[in-house]
């Protein structure tokens, strides 16, 4: 029997049964349940690793249902370990078992130390101890204090998408120590500027616990957006401040607490599509090593190699109980022990592949359409993947709503002067009800967004006609080739003078047409800020200065981080811009129709006018008497009436105000063609108002 040590450093005195569920490490207080699943395993070991790196192996003795277990006295938080399973390698069949390999716990709620680039890591039969990370046994006791969940509804929410190292990382307010953490995200100067542009939601890119990629690895390079998990119950221990093993998960309630208490959500984006062991050449680490024909999606005629619906070497097996399992109980904890409000899934049509097609009645769709707390929470699909049929825009269940990928890319077209785009960019405008109201949902359904991590920042999309991905080390050849961007004239840096205002008008009339547009919008981080990545729409490997946010444009480029204010604070103000259903073009009791389209001739849009492949300008009319849903408490909503001028045009147009029946006076509430949108003209019906070139000038009726 081994001698007890230090907590933290300890192997037991004994070993009970414990239990089969939860699975994972739990600690109670006096002692640590261990669980793991496993139906190939033919042995399975508990490893306790000390701080010199000794391992103790406790056999699991006990089995149930392929779970093995047991419970372990004095082992407390701070405990270092990992398993081995014993069992049939015969790469052929798929079974894929290495006792030789210290194995991370799927349900691993943290992890210590590093992964080398050893071979041990991918060479059948030799020990990867020290060559790997190992889990870490948490303290899960935590003030939470009196936090609540925000639970803002969508048509009132405004997501703002985020890194969390490339945040905070050069902010000048948050403390050296900080920086780049979970800490400096709810440092206040954070919390001050979300709340300045009218945030509710921070969507952070992945902080479920994720590898570096070794070819990245052999470049020099990093996998800096994380989407390379393998750790789904354990935020990423990088970004933590505190050095100490499982301190992370402390610190990700914490940062949590405070930006609940300033009102604003916390979404996350998690990555169960696939894994960071990668295809069959990846390092054994986990899943492969557990019991990989459960976890992973295997080629029926060829079993030694992946499915890959993702272009990252695999694809997790959403058609077996287990790991079905593993991805409700995950999300379940982030809501439950972690306080999340919302998740966002990457690659989501890849979830509902149960054999081959995109399902949308899919096992996990099922699921969470019952789970109680799951199918509470916000849940945002990126509706595509890499394979066949994989893009299914608009074809996701009543609870789901998606990233817009068909607004970003008319928004970006109509912009940039595309023709015969007007019809549909008017529908992406009230919110896309071709995609989403066949299915009963509402126009908060659509994420809308014009940029995202992937691809280029706003700034980048008016300044550069095509990648520049150089850095990347792959000769230009990764990211998207059609980036729908214009550079107004030259591409990349200019000091061109007209060339800069055109960019920034650019980049005004995008920010307000997101803010402005029916549906949920999201910011990229930065945006605000003009921050560039110097052309490059792939900066997935970029933990530089290429992707951090540059905190020195907030003074340079001060006037935009205003103007974005404004015109979500536009938004924020009046309930005409936000509504739960969709305009219907009819007159309401009591009022005229709820929206109106017009030509710049301030005459109403005829089927010819939709159809003219060469028009790009329109102006529409949104009643504010004539909306038809009720407010949260039962009663009428009214809001001010506005018209929308949206001018592509490569020259100033006339628009003709709309005649006294729509009203007979009105003020500018918003004008892209001035910094910061704010303008004291006022206009009268039928009058008539020069837009300029490129340009979208909001009017709000007075009278």
């Amino acid at each position: 029997m081994v001698q007890p040590n230090p907590p933290g450093d300890a192997a037991p005195l004994g070993v009970w049964p414990g239990t089969a569920y939860p699975l994972g490490a739990t600690y109670d207080g006096a002692g640590t349940n261990f669980s793991v699943f496993s139906e190939v395993a033919e042995r399975v070991e508990l490893c306790l690793i000390d701080r010199a790196g000794t391992e103790t192996r406790i056999p699991l003795e006990e089995v149930d249902g392929y779970v093995w277990h047991a419970y372990v006295p004095t082992v407390a938080p701070g405990q270092r370990y990992g398993f081995r399973v014993h069992g049939p390698y015969d790469p052929g069949r798929g079974l894929r078992c290495d006792a030789s390999k210290l194995l991370l716990d799927p349900y691993g709620k943290a992890f210590a130390g590093e992964f080398g680039n050893d071979p041990a890591l991918y060479t059948h039969g030799r020990d990867s101890l020290g060559h790997t990370m190992t889990g870490v046994v948490i303290n899960p006791f935590f003030d939470w204090a009196d936090d609540r969940a925000p639970r803002r509804p969508y048509h009132e929410t405004v997501i703002y998408e985020a890194h969390v190292k490339g945040m905070t990382y050069t902010h000048p307010q948050v403390p050296p120590e900080v920086r780049g953490t979970y800490a400096g995200l709810a440092h206040p100067a954070i919390i001050e500027h979300l709340k300045s542009l009218g945030v509710t939601a921070l969507e952070l890119m992945p902080v479920h616990q994720f590898l570096h990629d070794r070819i990245l690895l052999d470049r020099g390079l990093r996998n800096y957006w994380g989407y390379n998990s393998f750790g789904y119950l354990a935020p990423h221990h990088e970004y933590a401040a505190d050095p100490r093993a499982g301190a992370a998960v402390t610190e990700f309630k914490a940062m949590v607490r405070a930006l609940h208490a300033a009102d604003i959500e916390v979404i996350l984006d998690v990555v169960y599509n696939h894994t960071g062991e990668g295809n069959h050449l990846g390092p054994t680490i986990s899943l492969r090593g557990i019991d990989n024909a459960a976890y992973y999606r295997l080629r029926e005629d060829d079993p030694e190699h992946y499915m890959d619906y993702t272009g990252t070497g695999n694809s997790l097996n959403v058609r077996h109980p287990h790991t079905l399992q593993l991805i409700m109980d995950s999300l379940r904890y982030w809501i439950l022990e972690m306080h999340v409000d919302g998740f966002r899934f990457d690659l989501a049509a890849t979830l509902a592949r149960e054999l081959h097609d995109v399902d949308r009645l899919s096992t996990f769709f099922d699921l969470v359409q019952q789970d109680p707390v799951v199918s509470q929470v916000k849940l945002i699909a990126e509706p595509w993947d890499v394979g066949e049929g994989g893009y299914q825009v608009g074809n996701f269940p009543g609870l789901w709503t998606e990233w817009n990928g068909q607004y970003r890319d008319t928004v970006r077209d109509y912009w940039r002067g595309q023709p015969a785009t007007l019809g549909e960019f008017a529908s992406r405008l009230t919110g896309s009800s071709d995609l989403y109201e066949a299915t009963g949902r509402r126009p908060g359904a659509s994420i809308n967004f014009v940029t995202a991590h992937d691809g280029f920042t706003l700034r980048d999309l008016v300044s550069y006609n095509d990648k520049h991905n150089e850095a990347n080390g792959e000769d230009n050849r990764d990211g998207e080739n059609h980036n729908r961007s214009w550079n107004c004239g030259v591409e990349g840096p200019t000091d061109d003078p007209e060339v800069l205002e055109l960019r920034e008008r650019q980049s005004r009339n995008m920010i307000a047409t997101l803010a402005l547009s029916q549906g949920t919008p999201m910011l990229l981080h930065g945006d605000e800020l003009g921050r560039t990545q110097q052309g490059n729409n792939n900066a997935y490997c970029q933990d530089s200065p290429v992707s951090w946010m540059d905190w020195s444009l907030a003074h340079k480029n001060s006037e935009l981080v205003e103007f974005t204010g404004n015109a979500i604070g536009l938004r924020a103000a009046h309930p005409v811009f936000r509504r739960r259903r969709f305009f219907d073009g009819r007159p309401a009791p009591g009022a005229d129709a709820d929206i109106a389209w017009f030509t710049p001739a301030g005459e109403e849009m005829t089927a010819a006018d939709w159809e003219s492949g060469f028009a790009r300008s329109l102006a529409v009319f949104l009643n504010g008497d004539a909306i038809a849903e009720p407010g949260p408490r039962g009663e009428r909503v009214r809001d001010d009436s506005f018209l929308l001028c949206f001018n592509a045009h490569d020259a100033p147009i006339d628009f003709t105000v709309p005649g006294p029946d729509y009203g007979a006076e009105w003020s500018t509430a918003l004008d892209c063609s001035t910094p910061t949108g704010l303008s004291s003209a006022t206009h009268t019906a039928a009058s008539t108002v020069e837009v300029p070139t490129r340009c979208l000038l909001v009017l709000r009726r007075t009278a």
